[in-house]
């Protein structure tokens, strides 16, 4: 006959839970990023702005997927950097800081985004690079606040999208610069 195992009291549970928070914050406050994790991600996203729009003012779509690529290999190594770093993953970083699925960065980056391939389409590239630049730092300073609002809350920060939701957004987004492309 097997013996069960005695269930904790709940004043053992209790004191489990609280050593799983107090391990939990410690860990947040203990979180470092990577030298120039937050200004590479931001001007590779200026570099993919601009480079987005300049493709669609010029009719040029090989220079949006060479914005892309640049985004995505900073974004990598950083990624791999923060967790050499660290050690760890945390939830929500790849999601809301390097992807800006956050609402301050998804909102600077569409206001940037669309008002950049506006002035490429009027010839006006300072503007271009004004608003590329406008974009990045919207965007670094969106990453540097989640991280901070990480730190004080990491229970109601520790999630990112579904993967599944990044799909279906990377899907609709493509299919827009598809539509974008072939109408430029």
């Amino acid at each position: 006959m097997e013996s069960k195992p005695d269930r904790p009291t709940a004043k053992e549970s209790a004191a489990a839970l609280l050593d799983a928070e107090t391990a939990r914050a410690t860990l947040a406050d203990g979180i470092a990023t990577p030298s120039w994790f937050f200004s590479s991600i931001g001007v590779a996203i200026a570099v993919q702005i601009a480079t987005t729009a300049a493709g669609l003012g010029d009719d040029a779509p090989w220079v949006l997927a060479a914005g892309l690529a640049v985004f995505a290999a900073v974004a990598g190594v950083q990624l791999a950097r923060f967790r050499q770093v660290n050690g760890v993953w945390l939830g929500g970083l790849a999601s809301r800081v390097v992807l800006g699925t956050a609402t301050p960065g998804s909102v600077s980056y569409t206001i940037a985004l669309g008002a950049a391939i506006w002035a490429a389409y009027g010839d006006r590239w300072w503007l271009v690079a004004l608003w590329a630049a406008v974009g990045g730092a919207a965007y670094t300073l969106s990453g540097r606040r989640w991280m901070r609002t990480y730190r004080v809350d990491p229970a109601a920060h520790a999630r990112g999208e579904s993967l599944a939701w990044l799909a279906v957004m990377a899907a609709a987004a493509i299919g827009g610069l598809a539509v974008l492309v072939r109408n430029a």
